[in-house]
């Protein structure tokens, strides 16, 4: 499909994104809030799916755990990738279980030279199961951790090159990253490999509530104007590509979020004509 803008599709909104008229227009969920054998959920998604086009973004693989997927999760997400036919599919660079134990939370960790074989042979096991290729996400970072082999552009670039995967861009928590750990966002956003990227989110953060400096990736709160600059420097540079206006939390009604959503996709239509 030609790179256009999205909305996380929100269960609220079920009603509006089927009536929705919009050129372009499509939506993305997390699976896991699908994996069911039926119900009004996936009857709804289903309706939507008939008019929209898809993309299915991961939470819970845990692809930077030291064991493999879960395989009852992966044969999950085969299902819904063969019932609803996604354009995208994604996960994130991050792990979230250990020993049978599930954390609420999408979790750092030291990018050694080990930890590039183990995430590596996870995506490898994830494409080979659903038989596509997936897009990795960078994370959001609060604290600086120790132990590091490879900064994140360079791990990113070396999961590319050897899993054949792509990227999933969220220039929010590039930006929150960056201010949380000093370093400059628009070095990050101009060192990935472009040809890679073959997603953007874009969201919201607020800083924390116990007074600090720190960002916190909240997903609650419109899309912050320093990271509309950084979206635009992005695209600027490696042509238009789909975007998702990503909102979990304080979820306005439809209209305010298809707002965003419309400058995302004027973001894209202002592009020069060689990158159209």
């Amino acid at each position: 499909m030609p790179p256009t803008a999205g909305l996380g599709l929100k269960p609220q909104h079920y009603d509006d994104a089927v009536a929705a008229t919009v050129e372009g227009l499509w939506f993305e969920v997390h699976p896991e809030n699908y994996m069911s054998a039926g119900g009004p959920r996936l009857a709804a998604l289903e309706a939507v799916r008939e008019r929209r086009p898809l993309s299915l973004h991961g939470v819970g693989l845990s692809l930077a755990a030291d064991a493999d997927p879960d395989p009852e999760h992966l044969a999950a997400l085969k299902r819904l990738v063969d019932r609803f036919a996604p354009f995208v599919v994604s996960e994130h660079l991050a792990w979230s279980t250990h020993r049978g134990r599930h954390q609420p939370d999408l979790l750092p960790f030291p990018r050694t030279a080990q930890a590039l074989d183990r995430v590596a042979a996870n995506i490898g096991r994830m494409q080979d199961a659903l038989g596509r290729r997936v897009l990795i996400e960078n994370p959001s970072l609060y604290l600086p951790l120790t132990g590091h082999d490879l900064d994140e552009v360079g791990f990113l670039t070396a999961l590319v090159e050897r899993t054949g995967c792509g990227l999933l861009v969220d220039v929010n928590n590039v930006f929150v990253s960056a201010s949380n750990l000093g370093y400059a966002a628009e070095a990050y956003l101009d060192a990935l490999p472009g040809e890679a990227v073959g997603e953007i989110h874009l969201a919201g953060h607020a800083p924390d509530e116990g007074g600090s400096a720190l960002l916190i990736d909240t997903h609650g709160a419109p899309v912050a104007e320093p990271v509309w600059a950084l979206y635009r420097r992005l695209i600027g540079r490696i042509g238009p590509r789909p975007t998702l206006i990503e909102r979990d939390d304080d979820i306005p009604d439809f209209a305010t979020l298809m707002a965003e959503r419309d400058r995302a996709a004027a973001e894209l239509a202002a592009l020069e004509p060689s990158h159209a």
